[in-house]
């Protein structure tokens, strides 16, 4: 029976990663949709300031990489770039701004930080941008 094979068929894989990035991107950009609409505020910024960057500064790279980061990795553009800003960020919200709280205020940035580190080693998949461009051949020796 289909379901207790050990095998997965590759295309079911890429699908699967696929449907997490988009998932999770589609998230955490209405997300960043909220930062932006605090960003775009008049008068002062009320925002966390973890790392002593300024709160404008701060919000400013948070609304990058939730806005533009996610919104290139859900069409799978330079993802092995893309995802370092945002594991980043995710660890300066579990170590950093949740790190005293426990892990009820830390778990949803963990499973964010561990899908960004598989998508660091996994790279986009089969469905993606990334895939079109097309690759120098690379010559080893005694080839």
């Amino acid at each position: 029976m289909w379901i207790f094979k050990s095998t997965i068929d590759n295309r079911l894989k890429c699908f699967g990663v696929f449907m997490n990035v988009i998932v999770l991107c589609g998230v955490l950009v209405s997300h960043g949709c909220l930062n932006y609409k605090l960003l775009m505020q008049p008068g002062p910024i009320k925002f966390a300031d973890p790392i002593g960057l300024g709160e404008n500064t701060t919000l400013v790279i948070a609304v990058i990489a939730e806005l533009l980061c996610s919104a290139l990795l859900i069409i799978g553009f330079a993802t092995r770039l893309v995802v370092l800003p945002l594991i980043a960020t995710m660890a300066v919200a579990v170590f950093i701004v949740h790190g005293h709280e426990g892990l009820e205020a830390q778990e949803l940035a963990i499973l964010y930080l561990l899908v960004y580190v598989f998508l660091l080693v996994t790279g986009s998949g089969k469905y993606s941008v990334d895939r079109l461009i097309p690759r120098k051949k690379r010559y080893f020796f005694g080839s």
